[in-house]
């Protein structure tokens, strides 16, 4: 208990830093985008993006709210040929951690969030990709993929239900893409001994910290030629379901 008043200030400073920060950025890279030429400003913007974010972590840990091992993601920064970075969604901050290690992704987000005042300027810039239209996402994710890059997408679709033991039915854009872009797709396993910020928890709940976190990269998965998009799909759940189920000390836990 006698931490509990630390951490609760250290949380009022994140939610500042990015309150500040996501203002300052969205206004600098929302008048950046309408000067720079499309190429330099989304290698820029990117850019911010990773600085922002991995400061934030070493904020987070630095404060002893977080315990995080994000080495193994070092293994896509050796990666030079385009691929898809595909992580399970348990909780709202998962990108964070992914472009805190990944300079260049190249993020597929909701729509509201490119109309989000705090992140909207900077994803646009970054020309982060909507996930609208599916056909619309697959194309421009495609295309993105073969100007080089590494694609941020979770197959989820959406953040893991609280009812799920392990990972919600994958969506098949993720497929779609691998496909159409003729890319290998890096599953990469997010574990934590916290529900903070998954699907249903209220923002104004504080978490009990520290929260510990877990990150892993897969083998990648490449299509096999005329292999639909459906039994892809299907390759990738089974992956996920088997590595997740692994025993871990952050294995997921039910009702937590």
């Amino acid at each position: 208990m006698a931490r509990v008043p630390l951490d609760l200030l250290a949380m009022a400073g994140a939610i500042l830093y990015w309150g500040i920060l996501g203002l300052l950025v969205t206004i600098v890279c929302g008048t950046l985008s309408f000067i720079l030429p499309r190429g330099a400003g989304e290698r820029l913007g990117r850019q911010i993006h990773h600085y922002i974010f991995h400061f934030f972590v070493m904020y987070l840990k630095a404060t002893g709210l977080l315990r995080v091992d994000l080495s193994e993601l070092g293994k896509l920064g050796h990666v030079s040929t385009p691929v898809i970075v595909a992580p399970n969604h348990a909780s709202l901050w998962d990108a964070v951690f992914i472009i805190a290690r990944l300079p260049q992704a190249i993020c597929v987000m909701k729509n509201s969030i490119l109309r989000n005042p705090f992140l909207g300027g900077g994803s646009r810039l970054s020309g982060y990709i909507p996930n609208g239209a599916t056909s619309r996402m697959v194309r421009d994710a495609a295309a993105a993929l073969r100007r080089g890059g590494q694609l941020l997408l979770f197959p989820e679709g959406t953040r893991t239900l609280p009812t799920e033991r392990w990972i919600n039915s994958l969506k098949g854009g993720c497929a779609l893409i691998a496909i159409r872009a003729k890319v290998p797709v890096y599953p990469v396993f997010i574990r934590s001994n916290s529900r903070f910020l998954q699907k249903g928890w209220p923002l104004w709940k504080p978490p009990i910290f520290p929260i510990e976190i877990a990150v892993s990269v897969g083998e990648p998965l490449l299509p096999d030629e005329n292999e639909s998009a459906s039994a892809f799909t299907n390759r990738l759940q089974q992956v996920y379901e088997q590595e997740l189920a692994k025993f871990h000390p952050l294995r997921r836990q039910t009702g937590v």
